[in-house]
């Protein structure tokens, strides 16, 4: 049976879309699961452990400064309950999520990372949708470039990961294959869309302000912080993490928006 965390967030439902398509046994937690699941309690850990001899761990705040010793509790609680293999979703150029991947290279369990760029769905079921009539996305990240990564292809390779002990010990570093600026990003999402969309560059002094009314004071300080650390060029490169784990190329994030476009996502 196969533990999926995160189990409604970008990655974790296309997870566990295909594990059901395969017909794979597995418990889908979060919050309002039952029984339930939290990161920040972990008296909810064993419940959704038991039984499991595989899980895909996803917290959603990796970047955070108490994630790794939390994961590192999570990882010791998984072999306690005889999970045998843990994949990892992590993110590129982050200092306490490379060290979150450490927690779980140390673990004693079989384990994969996933270490991914850039989710090109942030346009589409995250805070960067754009809103009614186009409009901009405000971010701090000047002209810097990012290779775009479809959670379609992360999905896949997780799924690669939990089911497949060739990709047992390895840290793929999964992104699309051409970087782009922001401005460029919303180029191609102004065409599919037929609207125009604008990248507003921002500074980081600018942008606690307009982000805290949408995730609060503590997760707009830990996002900022984020933003700062990652958004100064160290991750420009493609990696070749889905062409490794998958043998094909990543999709396009020009094809993304077109395909985006047609499901009415940016129909103003």
């Amino acid at each position: 049976m196969i533990l999926v965390t995160g189990a409604t967030g970008k990655t974790g439902r296309r997870v566990v879309d295909r594990l059901t398509a395969a017909g794979l046994a597995h418990r889908a937690v979060g919050r309002s699961s039952e029984p339930p699941f939290a990161w920040e309690r972990p008296e909810t850990w064993p419940a959704v452990l038991a039984g499991a001899g595989a899980a895909y761990i996803v917290h959603p705040e990796l970047a955070a400064t108490g994630a790794p010793a939390v994961i590192e509790e999570f990882a010791a609680a998984a072999s306690a309950a005889g999970v045998r293999r843990l994949v990892l979703l992590s993110g590129r150029g982050e200092t306490n999520a490379e060290l979150s991947e450490r927690a779980v290279q140390g673990s004693g369990l079989v384990h994969t990372v996933v270490r991914a760029s850039w989710f090109a769905q942030n346009y589409t079921e995250g805070l960067l949708h754009p809103g009614p009539g186009g409009g901009a996305f405000a971010l701090p990240a000047g002209g810097v470039r990012e290779p775009v990564v479809d959670a379609e292809d992360i999905a896949d390779v997780v799924m690669a990961a939990l089911t497949d002990p060739r990709h047992d010990g390895r840290l793929y570093d999964v992104t699309g294959s051409r970087p782009l600026t922001f401005d460029e990003m919303a180029g191609e999402i102004s065409r599919a869309a037929g609207r125009p969309v604008r990248y507003a560059p921002v500074g980081l002094d600018e942008f606690p302000e307009l982000l805290t009314p949408h995730v609060g004071p503590d997760q707009a300080e830990m996002f900022v912080q984020l933003c700062a650390e990652v958004f100064d060029g160290r991750n420009e490169k493609a990696g070749d993490g889905v062409q490794e784990a998958l043998g094909r190329e990543p999709r396009d994030f020009t094809a993304f928006c077109r395909d985006a476009a047609a499901t009415g996502v940016w129909s103003w």
